[in-house]
């Protein structure tokens, strides 16, 4: 208990800290935050504490819409995914909806698995075990555990997409607006994003496509992105 209580008390000294340094690198940065918010990005990901989305991004508090949940699962039943999409696309006018699963997910892990992980998670993993026997020898063809494991989290997110891409919502930004759709895998080992080619244009863009933040700007270009300072 008392190890937990100095990490928590940790964590607060730290923001205390950091709101001290963005205050002082710029100090318009929190009352611009207060004002409102205008994120170009809705990021669809996993609660893994590896994987936090504006991190990885480059980018800074006020980009980013975010929701996040185990195994980065997008059920078309599932109200609270359903209502976060609707807030971003349809009020706050995101550009880009991104759909990112991560390698070395204990959720695919878990999928692949014979055993209960228990209680609700074995509810809430259903449609990756339902990815898991769609796929099945694709899947047992693969030897290694961890490329098995990264390729059940691909067709995830393949299959993510695919239920966006049936979003009413999503339907009626793509054809009112040109709102964009990837499919994405983060590689923790590396840090990098890939591109998966899943959504509307199969990658990032043919174009350049950039998200400009409170201090660099992502550029999204041939399937890669790289950052550049405002």
């Amino acid at each position: 208990m008392a190890q937990q209580q100095d990490t928590f008390l940790y964590a607060l000294s730290s923001n205390n800290a950091w709101a001290g340094y963005k205050a002082h690198q710029n100090p318009q940065f929190f009352p611009k935050l207060a004002s409102g918010q205008t994120p170009q990005i809705l990021w669809l990901g996993c609660s893994d504490s590896r994987c936090p989305e504006t991190t990885i991004l480059g980018l800074q508090p006020g980009d980013v819409f975010v929701h996040r949940n185990i195994a980065n699962i997008i059920s078309p039943t599932d109200i609270n995914t359903s209502a976060v999409i609707e807030y971003a696309v349809a009020h706050l006018k995101v550009k880009h909806v991104v759909l990112c699963g991560h390698t070395m997910c204990g959720g695919a892990a878990a999928a692949l698995g014979d055993s209960r992980v228990g209680g609700v998670l074995d509810t809430w993993l259903t449609p990756l075990k339902a990815i898991r026997y769609a796929n099945a020898d694709e899947l047992k063809s693969i030897g290694d555990d961890k490329k098995r494991t990264q390729r059940i989290a691909e067709l995830n997110v393949e299959a993510g997409v695919k239920v966006l891409m049936a979003n009413w919502t999503i339907q009626e930004a793509i054809h009112d607006r040109g709102l964009e759709v990837h499919g994405c895998l983060f590689d923790i080992a590396s840090g990098r994003i890939k591109d998966l080619g899943f959504g509307t244009k199969g990658s990032f863009g043919g174009s350049d496509d950039v998200v400009r933040g409170n201090h660099a700007q992502l550029v999204f270009r041939g399937g890669n992105a790289s950052m550049a300072a405002k």
